[in-house]
């Protein structure tokens, strides 16, 4: 079977000025995609009750008390390197989440868990978008979902749908 491709598209555009190699460019993102999961990724994994991985919330205790995702373990990144080893077994998958894309404490905490020797990924969009996307957050008095915020899951009734890039 031939498979056919449009003719390329001269690009005049300074974007593409130092643009690299679609060849750099596969490693590239195969590369990101061992590193980094989405929250839709991961609330699908999470409702499949045996998900493969703990999830691990690193934000500080009065965040955590502000709200979670449901079935995460706390533990702040600045306290990782000590608390850990007693709370996750050793080379356990992780996911870890921060705030939101604003911070890069999910970041930090990933790198400590890899080298602690956990396979890990950080949550692209943190609780932020946990919540954003209105799936459920979880607060000492039990549970409840944000309203859906349209910029960033278009459901319009009914649970949040995946994404759908």
């Amino acid at each position: 079977m031939t498979t056919t491709h449009p003719a390329p598209v001269a690009t005049t555009s300074a974007l593409f000025d130092h643009a690299a190699p679609p060849e750099e460019a596969v490693h590239h993102f195969r590369a990101r995609l061992g590193f980094e999961t989405d929250v839709s990724d991961v609330a699908a994994a999470l409702a499949a009750r045996e998900p493969g991985f703990v999830l691990v919330d690193t934000r500080s205790e009065a965040a955590w008390a502000a709200g979670r995702i449901p079935g995460a373990v706390h533990l702040p990144g600045r306290r990782i390197a000590d608390d850990a080893a007693a709370r996750i077994p050793a080379g356990t998958p992780v996911v870890v989440y921060c705030w939101g894309p604003g911070c890069n404490g999910a970041t930090r905490a990933a790198l400590a868990f890899a080298m602690l020797g956990h396979p890990v990924k950080e949550m692209l969009g943190g609780f932020e978008y946990w919540a954003r996307e209105g799936f459920e957050v979880e607060r000492d008095g039990g549970t409840e979902r944000h309203p859906l915020d349209t910029l960033t899951n278009v459901a319009t009734d009914g649970p949040p749908i995946e994404c759908a890039c």
